[in-house]
């Protein structure tokens, strides 16, 4: 830890002396290596990884002068475990504990470049060098993730020395009405689902009337194949927390809460020490940096109630209550945490103050589109090639997003779909892929931004299915307060079962749509309200396959098992026997080096054969 931080700051100033400080003590020339220890690279083996670098260090340590750092989420999931070697940018991929040492005598002390370890663009099959020069990285405009891989989580010194907490001096000059006026004039929107204007929400929670105010930060992500909020909590807690900070001190709140998931113990750790340091470095609890200005912040965990994501679940579940919504024509500005008023937004949102205070409203105003601006967070998962979080700014296309970043759909396969905006968003076709990404945009057609998820689906993907799934998801997940929701989500679960099983009718279609409309005009929250979104927008853009399903009691993806039939090529099978072996149900026979068959009554559809045939020769109808 640098000396002159174990001293309070009491000033704005103490906080410049200190930054100066601590750059001053640092060489930019030194070597850095910094490995991706967030959760997806953790999960590839990247805590092995720097425990190998640690072990190296320590043996050379007469002789190398480097720097090891574990940082948050580098966003490129798809290919980690990251290392990255500074200052010269040299980008890693897929390193194993094994590759360590190599790194260290071949790149840190020689400067030479070990190929196989190199991104190669699946495109032009070249190998890249540098991580700015890689194209998932290249089409990206970093303003809140680009932190992410530079610094570490647990270090206040790491932060303070990019900037952190300037933004905070600043506003603590300002009054709190030119803050909110500068948050309306940048044009932010809540990044949670709503994209409701966020200065719009700030003026009227500074206008409220009474003494106590609350301070909330929404980290209760749930939506399947999103993990950005969890990523920017467990790599760069602090600017959270400077968000949060401004946000206090605009509406003259002196308690501030953290809502996060269970599920997430690395962002409850990282979020815990930067509420620590942040403590007893002056720049949260009483006086903060000389200013006369107190606030307080704390943890709360969530217990995975995807509906304590909506604003009023999320307030009855910190009171300590079930995590049920309230109706909406009392605004949490006015009465909200313990009926005082409330201000609540996204991780991602809160993380864009310090940039707005810091840069300005007109810089950040011209970001984006017309009606949205800034960057926007997206976890792009699903069939494409390159996974991960993508930061880009509002208006950047479909198109742009999934072929230029996102490296296409693997396999030479041809889209068919994204889902966009959770469980409650909308699939959106192929024909839409010029489409500019913003929440009107995506309204339009029948999708939301929601909280930034982005599922890509091929032509192996039935459309019925998916709907299915996320209504099966919303069915499990709806608190069940009130009828629409929970009897609606039900009632369309066991329509969409049955189409999937053969056993529709197409009255079904109908009773699809008149439920929909029942959920959108009659559920409490949000989750209910939006729920029959994946239904509506694929009966809106793929009926034939409802009509296929139901007509033809066919699956033209080939997915649903109850209507799929599996057959044996005679002109490719090779009568190798591996798949008469290994069927359960004993449904192939044939004898060695012959054409094999399958007897339709006893195959249960498994797809065992269709994995493990190595000539292809198992046709899935």
């Amino acid at each position: 830890m640098v000396e002159t931080l174990h001293k309070r700051l009491e000033s704005p100033s103490d906080l410049e002396d200190v930054r100066q400080s601590i750059i001053l003590q640092r060489d930019p020339a030194q070597p850095c290596i910094t490995v991706c220890a967030g959760t997806g690279c953790r999960a590839s083996g990247a805590e092995e990884v720097v425990w190998a670098f640690r072990d190296e260090i320590l043996k050379r340590e007469i002789q190398l002068d480097v720097r090891l750092k574990e940082t948050g989420c580098h966003g490129f999931c798809e290919r980690g475990p990251l290392v990255v070697v500074r200052p010269q940018g040299i980008f890693y991929q897929r390193v194993r504990p094994e590759d360590v040492p190599e790194i260290i005598s071949e790149t840190v002390l020689n400067g030479t470049i070990i190929e196989r370890l190199l991104y190669v663009d699946p495109t032009t099959d070249q190998k890249i060098v540098h991580e700015h020069d890689i194209p998932f990285y290249k089409g990206q405009t970093r303003t809140l993730l680009q932190a992410n891989g530079e610094i570490s989580p647990t270090s206040i010194e790491d932060y303070i020395a990019i900037g952190g907490y300037s933004a905070l001096a600043k506003a603590l000059s300002m009054s709190p009405e030119d803050i909110v006026a500068e948050i309306e004039r940048s044009g932010l929107r809540g990044r949670g689902g709503g994209g409701f204007p966020t200065g719009r929400k700030w003026a009227s929670c500074q206008r409220a009337e009474g003494e106590l105010k609350y301070v909330i930060c929404n980290a209760d992500e749930g939506d399947p194949g999103c993990y950005q909020d969890r990523s920017l909590l467990e790599g760069n807690p602090h600017s959270v927390l400077e968000g949060m900070i401004i946000g206090a001190h605009a509406i003259g709140a002196h308690q501030g809460y953290i809502y996060v998931r269970h599920e997430y113990p690395l962002a409850v750790k990282h979020a815990q020490i930067a509420i620590e340091q942040a403590t007893e470095f002056g720049l949260l609890g009483h006086d903060i940096l000389g200013s006369g200005f107190d606030f307080k912040v704390g943890l709360n965990r969530g217990g995975g109630a995807f509906v304590c994501g909506e604003s009023s679940a999320l307030i009855a579940s910190l009171e300590g209550k079930v995590g049920e919504p309230r109706a909406k024509y009392v605004h949490m500005s006015e009465k909200g945490l313990w009926d005082h008023p409330s201000l609540l937004n996204n991780v991602k949102t809160w993380a864009n103050v310090p940039l707005i205070i810091n840069r300005g409203a007109d810089w950040y105003s011209q970001i984006g589109t017309e009606g949205s601006k800034g960057t926007m967070v997206f976890s792009l998962v699903g069939k494409v090639n390159n996974t991960g979080l993508v930061e880009v700014p509002m208006g950047i296309t479909l198109r742009q997003m999934i072929f230029d970043i996102g490296g296409g759909i693997p396999d030479g396969k041809k889209f068919k779909a994204v889902q966009t905006g959770g469980p409650s968003g909308g699939c959106i076709p192929e024909q839409f892929l010029d489409t500019p990404v913003d929440f009107d945009e995506l309204t339009t057609l029948g999708s939301m931004m929601g909280s930034g998820g982005m599922i890509v689906m091929d032509t192996d993907t039935c459309m019925v299915d998916v709907a299915k799934y996320f209504i099966d998801f919303l069915k499990e997940e709806s608190c069940g307060k009130c009828i629409p929701c929970r009897e609606g989500l039900e009632r369309m679960a066991q329509i969409l079962a049955r189409i999937t099983a053969g056993e529709g009718v197409p009255q079904d279609i109908e009773l699809l749509e008149d439920l929909a409309e029942v959920l959108h005009d009659g559920s409490l929250c949000a989750l209910g309200a939006t729920a029959a979104n994946p239904v509506l927008t694929t009966l809106r853009y793929f009926k034939d396959e409802y009509m296929a399903h139901i007509e033809e009691k066919r699956c033209p993806a080939a997915v649903c098992r109850d209507l799929i039939t599996f057959s044996i090529d005679p002109e490719l099978c090779e009568g190798c026997l591996r798949c008469l072996r290994e069927c359960p149900e004993q449904a192939v026979s044939g004898e060695k080096r012959k054409p094999h068959v399958i007897d339709p009554a006893k195959c249960t559809r498994c797809g065992l054969c269709y994995d493990i045939c190595k000539f292809n020769a198992v046709i899935k109808r």
